[in-house]
């Protein structure tokens, strides 16, 4: 099955955040400001790219949709960033309305006579090394169930929240249903809806689910820009800091590097 992962790279969406801006103008404004950029390149190279770049299943692609907005030094820092990454796709759209910009990119991605397995990513977020392979698998392990239904959802719950910084990676074990990371969806052909389509946390509400918490799956990032954290109701989260068996479980599981970590975050 055709496997396509996409992620918002700071696209001005009419909707699709948590907060809200006054007009697009404002939104891109926010969103492109010198020091939101610089955490999410920082977030996206060290967090995000490295376990994307070393599935054990390499046969997917990977959408990074941005705005025709983006500046043109950003999306040339982007595209330097994904070189090396074959299965990144960079799309650009203007701002339109989220969920119709988001179903539109992975449709044009995907071919509609096929089934499709879909999975959202955020810039801050790694998978394991071995999500796409896992994502096959259980898709063949449920096939009748597949054939019953336009949609089935899939989630690992099991992961680690995390915060890098100078000093290493701050982290801690979790065990969160539908957060939105590891998180995938079974599309049968034809099918128009994608998996940006629904909530990540109320898709069980459309679709029978899979859950599987044997083994960590993801990273969620944690740092003071994601969408979540603008609300003042917000509480910090406190973290450990990652030992050096820690830290080479990052490395093994999610290849993140966290000598990289350091450097790129000094």
């Amino acid at each position: 099955m055709q496997v396509v992962g996409f992620c918002r790279f700071s696209y001005p969406a009419e909707g699709g955040f948590q907060v809200e801006h006054d007009n697009i103008a404002a939104r891109e404004a926010y969103l492109y400001s010198a020091a939101r950029m610089d955490e999410r390149f920082r977030h996206f190279e060290t967090i995000c790219l490295p376990g994307l770049r070393a599935q054990t299943d390499p046969d997917f692609t990977f959408l990074i949709l941005v705005g025709t907005s983006l500046p043109v030094e950003l999306r040339a820092r982007l595209e330097a960033l994904v070189d090396d990454f074959p299965q990144a796709r960079i799309v650009a759209r203007p701002p339109a309305p989220h969920r119709a910009v988001c179903q539109e990119v992975i449709n044009e991605a995907r071919d509609m006579a096929a089934p499709c397995l879909q999975f959202r990513h955020d810039d801050d977020d790694a998978v394991a090394v071995d999500f796409v392979a896992s994502l096959r698998e259980a898709a063949r392990d449920v096939t009748s169930l597949l054939g019953k239904h336009r949609l089935v959802g899939f989630d690992w719950n099991r992961g680690f929240i995390a915060r890098p910084d100078a000093e290493g990676i701050l982290a801690e074990e979790t065990v969160t249903p539908f957060w939105g990371v590891a998180q995938a969806m079974a599309v049968q052909p034809g099918v128009r809806q994608t998996i940006m389509n629904f909530g990540h946390n109320k898709i069980l509400r459309f679709m029978p689910t899979l859950t599987f918490t044997d083994r960590p799956m993801y990273v969620r990032g944690h740092n003071d820009h994601n969408d979540s954290r603008q609300k003042t109701h917000v509480a910090p989260v406190e973290l450990p800091r990652l030992d050096a068996a820690g830290e080479a479980l990052f490395r093994e599981r999610f290849a993140i590097d966290a000598d990289q970590v350091r450097r790129i975050f000094a």
